[in-house]
C-alpha cells in the first residue's frame, strides 16, 4: 500500500517538473522567435531581399506578427524591386487574388 501511495507523489512530482520544464522553454522559444522578427525588420528597413521576403512571409502566415496582407504585400512589393524572384511570385498571386475579390486570404 505505501508503494502505490508514493508512486503517486512520485508522479505528481514528476510531472509538476515537466511542467515547469515546458513553460520555461516554450518562454524562451517564443523570445527568440520574437528577437528573429525584429531583427527581420531591422534587416528590411536597411533593404536585404531576403530579410524582406521572409518578413512578407510571416505577415502573410501570421507567423509570430498579426496576419495582415497589406504589409505582406509591401514587403514582398520591395523584395521584388530588390531583386528576389520568389517575391515577385507571391506578389504576382497576392495581386491576381485581389482582382479576383473571390479569396478573402493573402
Amino acid at each position: 500500500m505505501e508503494n502505490i501511495e508514493n508512486m503517486e507523489l512520485y508522479i505528481i512530482v514528476g510531472l509538476f517538473f515537466f511542467i515547469i520544464w515546458f513553460i520555461f522553454n516554450t518562454i524562451k522559444y517564443y523570445h527568440g522567435e520574437k528577437r528573429k522578427v525584429k531583427n527581420l525588420h531591422r534587416f528590411a528597413k536597411e533593404g536585404e531581399e531576403d530579410a524582406q521576403g521572409s518578413l512578407a512571409r510571416r505577415y502573410q502566415k501570421g507567423d509570430m506578427v498579426k496576419k495582415d496582407c497589406q504589409k505582406a504585400a509591401f514587403w514582398y512589393q520591395k523584395a521584388a524591386f530588390s531583386g528576389n524572384e520568389d517575391a515577385k511570385g507571391y506578389l504576382q498571386k497576392f495581386l491576381e487574388n485581389r482582382r479576383n475579390k473571390k479569396k478573402k486570404k493573402c
